[in-house]
């Protein structure tokens, strides 16, 4: 029985690893690349962007990676009867099936780890980077194209001498509910912080405005600009999919925090409104703000919820996929590995992943607990399950 054990395992790894590795690098370019354009970087930046973005792309490779293995081992073992050899020497098949099984579960495991490093140490690794080569970057492309944007940045100029711009035109929008700002200038230097994520523009002879204020300045001033577009430090400020799992329960007291504020806010004016004989006060469209307040935490609260059933559900999909993939490959009897794959690999993408995304989409919004993304794995392994039980009894 160890020989068995170890001539599968043999099997599955080398195909799984050849695999891996020739999907991820195909993964790791296409993100390099969409980061490239998007952020305007150099050789040098993408080579250190490399480590950050592997983890996300093995967390996408993984999954499909041993699905395309068990598919390709299994369906060479049943085609070539060695399945047949098997059951006539009184062995079972699922003596080659229960050490792939154990190994998917491991693999499992470490998608989880790679699912919640992916969207936490990876994502932050990226914006570090991105921010501490920010300063090169608009340089380079103001010197190219006379202007660079983010989300919350727009910068345009009219000539850029060395680290001098020429006839800046700054606009950035602050991080509160303020007014824009613009700022105009005969020269400016930049000089960004990779710490705190913000840029600081030495601007000389210009005008301020914010809003419809409007002051001018003859001398040199100094603005600091905070770079939000590029990404945030605080983890209770962090969307719920780019906190780590060791951070979700400060997040989630944070969110409590809140609507317990928002709603003894609205206590206390109604208490003032009824004390002073503003009864009419007490309307819900005088509390819309704080309500709002109230609506969005709660939707916080509820991906919050979600999001480690989530990680853990996309990791445990190697498991579902070998348990489908296995016995489907095995009753085909096909040795055409890209066959087998895609005929196990269809139903999954018709079944598996429109549950799965509408489980998530229901968990976040409330409407269903946070186990229902579980939905297409449980669905998928009880499937694979059935499968199993007809290719023992065949």
């Amino acid at each position: 029985m160890k020989i068995i054990t170890r001539y599968v395992l043999s099997e599955m790894l080398q195909v799984f690893l050849v695999a891996l590795t020739a999907l991820t690098l195909f993964m790791l370019v296409i993100g390099l690349t969409k980061e490239a354009q998007q952020q305007g970087l150099g050789l040098l930046q993408i080579l250190a962007l490399i480590p950050y973005v592997l983890p996300d792309a093995l967390r996408f490779a993984v999954p499909g990676t041993i699905l395309f293995a068990v598919a390709s081992v299994f369906g060479r073992f049943s085609s070539s009867n060695e399945i047949i050899a098997l059951k006539a020497a009184g062995i079972t098949p699922m003596a080659l099936i229960w050490p792939v099984a154990f190994l998917a579960i491991l693999i499992s495991l470490s998608c989880v780890w790679l699912n919640d490093i992916a969207v936490s140490w990876g994502r932050e690794g990226v914006r570090g980077v991105v921010v501490q080569s920010l300063e090169e970057i608009i340089y380079s492309r103001l010197q190219q194209q006379r202007s660079y944007s983010t989300d919350k940045l727009a910068i345009n100029v009219k000539g850029v001498q060395g680290r001098r711009l020429i006839r800046p035109t700054m606009s950035f929008q602050p991080n509160n509910s303020s007014p824009s700002v613009t700022l105009s200038a005969m020269e400016a230097v930049l000089k960004t912080d990779a710490t705190n994520a913000s840029i600081t523009a030495i601007c000389t002879n210009g005008i301020v405005r914010v809003g419809d204020v409007e002051v001018a300045f003859p001398d040199t001033i100094e603005r600091v600009i905070p770079l939000d577009s590029i990404g945030k430090n605080n983890p209770l400020s962090k969307s719920p999919s780019q906190i780590a799992m060791n951070e979700f329960h400060a997040a989630r007291k944070d969110a409590l925090a809140n609507i317990s504020r928002a709603r003894q806010q609205i206590a206390g004016r109604v208490a003032e409104s009824f004390l002073t004989g503003h009864a009419n006060l007490t309307a819900p469209q005088h509390f819309a703000g704080e309500q709002a307040t109230i609506d969005h935490y709660q939707n916080r609260l509820n991906r919050i919820a979600m999001e480690p059933w989530r990680r853990w559900a996309n990791g445990f999909s190697c498991l579902a996929f070998v348990l489908v993939g296995a016995p489907m490959a095995i009753r085909m009897r096909n040795a055409d590995f890209l066959t087998s794959f895609f005929l196990c690999f269809l139903p999954i993408l018709l079944v598996y992943y429109p549950i799965f995304m509408a489980g998530v989409s229901e968990a976040k919004a409330g409407d269903l607990p946070p186990i229902a993304v579980w939905g297409g794995n449980l669905l998928v392994a009880a499937w694979g399950c059935l499968l199993l039980r007809s290719v023992v009894r065949r």
